[in-house]
């Protein structure tokens, strides 16, 4: 019996994730990306590592692909690329993003300032450029993610209410793309790192997992620490591989105590578990 097929469009975490799931529920899925690879805006070696993971689960990535046109054609829908290319599919999920959804609510009338994105402009403490209004989470576009503006308005409310000027702290933020596997990422990627530190060091391990060599699946982990040279602090993590998402949150703790490299690899390691590779990369990347 062949599979149905479907097709997702894009690059970001929706496509991926629901790329994803569509492939573990036994569809075919092209997925066609405007760019090199997916996930752009991560660390390289996240984007690499979990395209390779996906392409072996069977989902086809098209690098480079823009669709031009989607037209129906009996049963299918036929897709056309800007390259000519022609295909059938029966569903076409197009992750296109999103904008803030601010437009018709008359803040401009008021002096609310919107950007060319729609999104709400706010200062550090969340403050509109009308100084009783305070927006919080995606209408401003900062970082869109749900505990990112719990917490933001946990600061306006400390603000306001408890005399305890606070404001959000919009670095250091873990995040995660559930994919299979999933990857997840706190920091600085690696070419950041390059830009705002003068000196730096790479840790990466690229392996099977234990658990692998009794199943006999296919599937690798990759783990990577940025590090400055100058203080030692671990500035970056980027994990691709089964419970990066909770991992990650462990060692976004850590990262926001300043711990160094060295107190990574001076911390005993739980085996036999992914995350024990955190405190055992010894080799430098050259």
């Amino acid at each position: 019996m062949s599979r149905r097929r479907t097709r997702a469009t894009e690059a970001g975490s929706i496509s991926v994730e629901f790329a994803c799931i569509l492939n573990a529920a036994g569809l075919a899925v092209p997925m066609s990306i405007r760019g090199d690879t997916v996930l752009r805006g991560f660390d390289e070696d996240i984007r690499s590592a979990l395209s390779n993971e996906m392409r072996k689960k069977g989902i086809d990535i098209r690098s480079e692909t823009v669709i031009e046109d989607i037209e129906k054609r009996g049963d299918a829908l036929s897709v056309m690329t800007r390259a000519g290319e022609m295909m059938d599919v029966d569903v076409v999920l197009a992750a296109t993003g999103r904008v803030p959804n601010t437009r018709g609510l008359g803040l401009e009338a008021v002096g609310v300032a919107i950007d060319k994105d729609y999104a709400v402009a706010v200062d550090e403490m969340s403050q509109t450029a009308v100084p009783s209004i305070f927006a919080v989470g995606d209408c401003t576009n900062r970082l869109n993610l749900t505990p990112v503006a719990i917490t933001e308005g946990r600061a306006v409310a400390e603000t306001l209410f408890n005399d305890r000027p606070t404001a959000m702290q919009h670095t250091g933020v873990p995040s995660a793309v559930f994919s299979q596997p999933p990857a997840a990422s706190v920091g600085l990627s690696e070419i950041e790192a390059r830009i705002k530190y003068k000196e730096i060091d790479v840790y990466v391990a690229n392996f099977r997992p234990m658990k692998h060599t009794l199943s006999g699946r296919d599937e690798r982990v990759m783990m990577k620490l940025v590090v400055d040279q100058a203080s030692e602090r671990v500035i970056g993590c980027h994990i691709v591989g089964a419970d990066a998402a909770e991992i990650i949150q462990g060692v976004a703790i850590a990262m926001k105590c300043g711990a160094t490299k060295t107190q990574f690899d001076t911390t005993v390691g739980l085996h036999p578990t992914l995350a024990e590779e955190l405190v055992t990369m010894r080799d430098k990347r050259p």
